[in-house]
């Protein structure tokens, strides 16, 4: 198999249950929602991992996409995850993982590959199971918390209505940076979004 031919895997991370739906935790699989009904896929229970998978194509005879959302909690999501770049034969320059950052101000965007996990458990888990810290990152800004409120119990709350009113634009921008990444590349994708 060429590498044009090998498809790309994006991880949205999450947690699964309707309880966390609205997390900010969560935005990573409000992202990989919207890129499934982007490329007609939809989501159903991966036969061999713990995780729902849609496949799809960005674009007629575009790259094709593997949509992830591990169905395990966030700091086991790396399970499943390797599961499915082995299954799928993807090497990990190829696997995009979305996920909220505490360290950017809401709404912003930054792209990397490669990097630390600060702090973020399902990127720890991610590496570890991978071993490698190469693969992609789309990081979603959820800022901190205000005042004196754990971090933990910040990122398993709902966004605020003040923030959901942008927040499904700000989805959207997400996922167009995930394509920017696999169509343009990380380096063309960080000059063009990481301005907001």
């Amino acid at each position: 198999m060429t590498d044009e031919d090998r498809p790309w895997l994006v991880v949205g991370l999450g947690n699964p249950g309707r309880e966390y739906a609205g997390n900010r935790h969560n935005v990573g699989f409000l992202v990989a929602d919207l890129l499934a009904g982007r490329v007609g896929g939809k989501f159903g229970r991966h036969r061999r991992t713990v995780a729902e998978v849609a496949e799809g194509r960005l674009g007629f005879g575009g790259p094709k996409l593997v949509l992830a959302k591990p169905l395990t909690y966030m700091n086991l999501s790396g399970g499943p995850v390797a599961a499915l770049a082995q299954f799928y034969k993807i090497p990990p320059a190829q696997v995009i993982a979305v996920h909220d950052e505490l360290d950017i101000g809401y709404g912003q965007l930054r792209v990397k590959c490669g990097g630390g996990e600060g702090g973020h458990n399902g990127l720890r888990s991610m590496t570890k199971s991978l071993g490698t810290k190469d693969y992609v990152r789309v990081r979603f800004g959820i800022g901190r918390p205000p005042g004196r409120q754990d971090p933990a119990d910040y990122v398993l709350s709902d966004f605020s209505s003040a923030e959901r009113k942008e927040l499904e634009f700000l989805v959207d921008r997400t996922a167009d940076a995930v394509e920017s990444v696999i169509k343009q590349g990380v380096e063309w994708t960080q000059n063009a979004y990481h301005g907001g």
